[in-house]
C-alpha cells in the first residue's frame, strides 16, 4: 500500500508540475477553447481540477485533524463556477500544488494508516484510494487540457501504468461507476500488455489470462478507453483492436464521464 501512495504522490506532483509550466502561458483564447471532454473549455477542466483539489485537500484534512471542517461541495464549486478562466486556471495551479504538498508532508506510517471519510463512500478508505481516486481524476483531466491544445497528445504514460495498477485493486470500484458491460452481448477478456480487461457482468482488469480479444496499442491508449477519451479524433494511428469485439463496441462500453 505505502508503496502504491508514493507511486501515485509522485505522479501527481509530475503532472502539477507539466500543468504548471504549460497554464501560465496559455492565451485567453486557448483558455476559452475546446478540451478534449466535449463540453468543456480548457478553463471548465482547470476550474473541475481545482475545484477537485480543494475539496480533496480539505476532506483529508477533516479525516485527520478534529479541528478542521469538512468541506462545502457545492460553495466551494458555486465559487469556482463564478470565477472568470483567467482565476481558474491561476487558482487551480494555487490548490492543487497545495494538495500535493498536503500528501507530500505525511509520513510513511501516516499514509499506511490514515483512513479518509470520503462522504460518499460506505466507510472511511486508505489514503491509497483517496489519493489513488484523485490521479484518476488528474490523469484523465490533464489529458483533457492536453488535447484542446494538440489532439494528438496521450496520458502521461507512468500515470496510466499506475492507473491499471489501481483498476487491479483498491480502484477496481470505479469501473463499476464508468462502464456498461450490458452493451456487449458475450464475454470479453482484452489483452492489453500483461494484462486483460475482462467485460462480463461487470468489467475488471486482471492479469493476462486468455485473451478472446486484443488491444494493440499503448498503455495510456487503454486507460484512456477505460475512461472514454479514445474517441474516434483522439485515437492514435495505428491503434488496432481485433477478436470477438469492435472499438466502437469498447466505446459503448466506456462512454466517459
Amino acid at each position: 500500500m505505502t508503496d502504491h501512495v508514493a507511486r501515485i504522490v509522485t505522479s501527481l506532483r509530475h503532472q502539477h508540475d507539466q500543468l504548471a509550466a504549460a497554464v501560465p502561458q496559455l492565451g485567453e483564447d486557448q483558455l476559452t477553447g475546446p478540451s478534449g471532454a466535449s463540453e468543456w473549455s480548457v478553463a471548465d477542466v482547470l476550474s473541475h481540477l481545482g475545484s477537485g483539489a480543494e475539496i480533496t485537500r480539505a476532506t483529508i484534512l477533516a479525516s485527520v485533524d478534529d479541528s478542521a471542517e469538512a468541506p462545502d461541495n457545492q460553495a466551494i464549486w458555486d465559487r469556482w463556477n463564478a470565477a472568470s478562466p483567467r482565476d481558474q486556471a491561476a487558482d487551480f495551479l494555487d490548490h492543487d500544488a497545495r494538495l500535493v504538498e498536503l500528501l507530500e508532508g505525511f509520513s510513511d506510517e501516516e499514509r499506511a494508516t490514515m483512513r479518509i471519510d470520503m462522504g460518499f463512500l460506505p466507510e472511511p478508505v486508505p489514503l491509497e484510494v483517496a489519493a489513488g481516486m484523485r490521479l484518476n481524476e488528474v490523469s484523465a483531466h490533464q489529458w483533457d487540457v492536453a488535447a484542446g491544445l494538440d489532439p494528438a497528445a496521450g496520458m502521461d504514460p507512468e500515470a496510466a501504468e499506475l492507473l491499471l495498477d489501481l483498476y487491479a485493486g483498491p480502484l477496481a470500484f470505479l469501473l463499476g461507476f464508468s462502464s456498461q458491460p450490458d452493451q456487449l452481448s458475450e464475454r470479453v477478456e482484452l489483452g492489453v500488455d500483461e494484462r486483460a480487461v475482462v467485460i462480463d457482468d461487470a468489467v475488471a482488469v486482471q492479469p493476462a489470462g486468455s485473451p478472446t480479444a486484443t488491444f494493440t496499442g499503448a498503455p495510456e491508449a487503454a486507460v484512456r478507453l477505460l475512461s472514454g477519451r479514445l474517441r474516434p479524433p483522439y485515437t492514435p494511428e495505428g491503434l488496432e483492436v481485433s477478436g470477438n469485439v469492435t472499438l466502437d463496441e469498447l466505446r459503448a462500453v466506456f462512454p466517459g464521464y
